[in-house]
């Protein structure tokens, strides 16, 4: 069983502490906060993304392959009705000089993203209360 502590700062700040370290989150300006770091959400979307990325540079390392001029670009749709996501786009643009015989590859390690299989395989939520003694 893994810990985190949430502790909630000046206006809509809330830190959250994990491993030794202190990820700061507020909201926006327009939603009443400071807008001095990403969202929470922010930081959700940006772990899919980053994750998918680690796979490909994870996949191009093992193999000798230079990341040279890799990147990945991540657009999400929005249901127009819900306003969740419905969708979440990867691109991973690869450079002219990329071996062709891996590309199919380099789509599946980053389909191999643990946060993309979280989500697919959504884990259950239970919230409690205490009293701090």
């Amino acid at each position: 069983m893994q810990e985190m502590k949430i502790v909630l700062g000046e206006n809509l700040k809330v830190e959250a502490h994990y491993k030794g370290f202190k990820i700061l989150t507020d909201q926006p300006s327009s939603d009443g906060g400071d807008n001095s770091a990403p969202s929470p959400f922010d930081l959700f979307l940006a772990s899919v993304g980053a994750c998918a990325g680690y796979y490909v540079k994870a996949y191009c390392r093992q193999r000798g392959i230079s990341e040279q001029g890799i990147h990945l670009t991540q657009t999400m749709h929005r249901d127009r009705d819900s306003k969740m996501i419905s969708r979440i786009e990867i691109n991973i643009v690869l450079p002219p000089d990329f071996p062709r015989q891996h590309i199919q590859s380099v789509v599946r390690a980053a389909e191999a993203c643990t946060v993309k299989k979280h989500i697919a395989a959504a884990p259950g939520f239970v919230l409690n209360t205490t009293m701090a003694e």
